[in-house]
C-alpha cells in the first residue's frame, strides 16, 4: 500500500532501477567532497572523524549551566551548544518588567559580561568549540564571548564556533525578533565584516529551518525557506561591498532530523546539491567551501511526547541516525524527558551516548554516504529537490524572502501544513506510538528538573550589584557611540565594535538592546493588528 512522504509527494512500495533513469550521474549525485555535494561535502567524511557531537545545554543561572558544561565535556561532548532563556532572546536584563517569570526558564539567563564569564569559568576556549543559539541578539552574545576569550588569554583569531544569528526564522516561526527586517540585516552584514576581520574562523550565521520544521513545516519546506533566507542573506552582504568568497565559506545551516529517516537522509542530500548550484550559478562562488552547505542537526523535539517518553530514546537513535545517514557536520540529540521539562543530568547523558553507539558500535561511519545508489533514497532526493525549487521560485516571485515574509506566504504554508497533520493525527491516519495508538491506561510517575524561581531574585541582585559597581559615565558614552553608529547609514559605520566597546564597559545586555531599540525600533508583524 503506498502512502504519502511527510512532503506530500507518494513513496512508491517499490523502487528500481528505472527511478535513476535519465539521470547524469556527475550532475545529480558525483563524488564525496566534489560539486554538488550531494554526497557529502568532504571526500572522507565519518570515515576520517566522526561529527562533532554537539549536545544542547542551558539553564538556570550561569553557574548552574556551566557545571553541566564540564559535565558533558568529561562524558565526551566535543562540542558545546548554549541554550539562553527568553528574556535574553529578546534582549532584555533579567530584572526588566517583561522578563518577569522567565528567567532561566528555556535556557541560561545572561545579562552581562559578569554572567558570561561564569558561564564559561574554567573552559578552554581555545580547545572548545561553541555553537550559542541566538539570533536577534547575536552580535552580543558573540562579543561578550570574545570578550571572555581576550580575559583567557585566547587570540580572537583562535576562537572556534556559531552564532546563529538568523534572524529571517523568527519573523517566520518563532517570534524572537527585536528591530524591523532592514536594520536586522544591517546587524547581520555587519557580523561578517567583523568576523572576517577579528575572528576569521567563526562561523557567522546558523540559517536555520529546524524552527520552521518544528512549527510544522515539511522536508521541502523546511529546505526550500531556509535557503531562500540564506539567498537573502548573501545578497545582504553582496549589497554591503563584499566579495561572496570572503564570507560564504563560513556560512552554515542548521536542520531537523524526524522518525522518517528515508526521507529525511534525501531531505540533507538535496539541500547540498541545491545550494552547490545556487552559489556557484547564482551568485559565482568559485571557492568550494562556498558552494557547501555545512549543517548542524537537532533531532525532532516536536516528534517527543510526555507520554511513555522513554519511547523517545527509539525516536531519538532513529532520527540520529537519519542525520548521520544525511551527512550531518554536527548533532545534537534530544534527551527523552524534553517533551516533560528540561533534560535531567541521567536523560542528557543517555542523549550523549546515543550518539556515541551510531558512532563506535555501528558500521555507517565504515564508508561515506552509504545510502548513495539507493533506488528510492536517490528517487526521495529527486522529488525533495523538485518540490523545494518550486516553493523556492514562488518565494522569488513574490521578490525574494523578506518580501515573502511580509505578504505571509512562508508562515501560511507552514501553518496549513501543521493543521494537515495535526488532522491526520487526530483521525488515527498518522501513528504516534503512545498517543494515538498503544497507549497505557495509566502513565508511570516522573520526576522532571525543574528551575528554582528564586532565580530571577538572584539576577536582579547581580544586575544591581553591576549598576553600582561600574563607571557609569563609561557607560553612557559608549552606549552614545553605539547609537551613533546606529544612526549612521548601512556600511557607513560597523555597530559591532562600539558595541563590544559597551559590553566591555559592563553595559548590560537590555542597555545596549534598548540603545539600538531607541534608532531602530521594533518589530510588530502586520497580522498583529
Amino acid at each position: 500500500m503506498a502512502r504519502d512522504s511527510e512532503s506530500g509527494f507518494p513513496i512508491e512500495p517499490v523502487y528500481g532501477p528505472e527511478a535513476l533513469a535519465g539521470r547524469d550521474p556527475e550532475e545529480t549525485l558525483g563524488e564525496p567532497g566534489v560539486y554538488p555535494y550531494t554526497r557529502g561535502v568532504y571526500p572522507s567524511m565519518y570515515t576520517g572523524r566522526p561529527w562533532t557531537m554537539r549536545q544542547y545545554a542551558g539553564f538556570g543561572t550561569a553557574a548552574e549551566s556551566n557545571a553541566r558544561y564540564r559535565r558533558l565535556i568529561e562524558h565526551g561532548t566535543t562540542g558545546l551548544s548554549v541554550a539562553f532563556d527568553l528574556p535574553t532572546q529578546m534582549g532584555y536584563d533579567s530584572d526588566a518588567p517583561l522578563a518577569h517569570g522567565e528567567a532561566g526558564k528555556v535556557g541560561v539567563a545572561i545579562d552581562s559580561i559578569e554572567d558570561m564569564r561564569t558561564l564559561f569559568a574554567g573552559i578552554p576556549l581555545d580547545r572548545v568549540s561553541t555553537s550559542m543559539t541566538i539570533n536577534a541578539p547575536a552580535a552580543l552574545l558573540l562579543l561578550l564571548y570574545q570578550l571572555i576569550g581576550e580575559e583567557q588569554g585566547v587570540a580572537a583569531r583562535n576562537l572556534t564556533g556559531t552564532i546563529q544569528n538568523d534572524v529571517l526564522k523568527e519573523y517566520i516561526a518563532r517570534g524572537t525578533y527585536i528591530f524591523p527586517p532592514g536594520p536586522s540585516l544591517r546587524l547581520v552584514a555587519d557580523v561578517f565584516k567583523y568576523c572576517r576581520a577579528e575572528i576569521p574562523r567563526w562561523n557567522t550565521i546558523s540559517i536555520s529551518g529546524y524552527h520552521m520544521a518544528e512549527a510544522g513545516a515539511s522536508p521541502a519546506q523546511e529546505i526550500a525557506f531556509t535557503l531562500a533566507d540564506g539567498i537573502e542573506y548573501v545578497r545582504t552582504a553582496l549589497a554591503a561591498g563584499m566579495a561572496v568568497d570572503d564570507f560564504a565559506p563560513r556560512l552554515s545551516f542548521f536542520f531537523v532530523s524526524r522518525t522518517t529517516l528515508l526521507e529525511e537522509a534525501a531531505k540533507f542530500r538535496a539541500a547540498r546539491r541545491i545550494w552547490a548550484r545556487v552559489m556557484r550559478e547564482e551568485f559565482g562562488a568559485r571557492d568550494p567551501r562556498s558552494q557547501m552547505l555545512r549543517f548542524h542537526t537537532q533531532t525532532a523535539g516536536v516528534q517527543l511526547t510526555a507520554q511513555q517518553p522513554e519511547v523517545n530514546l527509539v525516536r531519538v537513535a532513529v532520527q540520529g541516525l537519519a542525520a548521520v545517514l544525511g551527512g550531518t557536520q554536527s548533532l545534537h540529540t534530544n534527551a527523552f524527558d524534553e517533551a516533560i521539562a528540561l533534560p535531567t543530568d541521567k536523560s542528557a547523558r543517555l542523549a550523549l551516548r546515543t550518539q556515541q553507539v551510531l558512532a563506535l558500535e555501528t558500521d555507517v561511519t565504515a564508508t561515506v554516504d552509504p545510502l548513495a545508489g539507493s533506488y528510492a533514497v536517490e528517487s526521495l532526493t529527486d522529488a525533495v529537490e523538485a518540490a523545494a525549487l518550486d516553493l523556492l521560485r514562488r518565494v522569488e516571485d513574490l521578490g525574494g524572502a523578506v518580501a515573502a515574509i511580509e505578504q505571509g506566504f512562508q508562515k501560511g504554508e507552514i501553518e496549513r501544513n501543521a493543521y494537515r497533520i495535526a488532522q491526520e493525527t487526530d483521525a488515527g491516519d498518522r501513528v504516534v506510538v503512545g498517543v494515538n495508538r498503544f497507549r497505557l491506561e495509566e502513565e508511570e510517575p516522573y520526576e522532571p528538573l525543574r528551575v528554582d524561581p528564586a532565580i530571577e531574585e538572584q539576577q536582579r541582585d547581580r544586575l544591581a550589584k553591576l549598576r553600582a559597581e561600574r563607571d557609569r559615565t563609561a557607560v553612557s558614552a559608549a552606549l552614545s557611540a553605539l547609537k551613533g553608529a546606529a544612526e549612521s547609514e548601512a556600511g557607513a559605520a560597523n555597530v559591532l565594535y562600539p558595541m563590544k566597546d559597551a559590553l566591555a564597559a559592563r553595559a548590560t545586555l537590555g542597555e545596549v538592546c534598548d540603545a539600538l531599540r531607541d534608532v531602530w525600533g521594533t518589530y510588530v508583524p502586520a497580522d498583529a493588528f
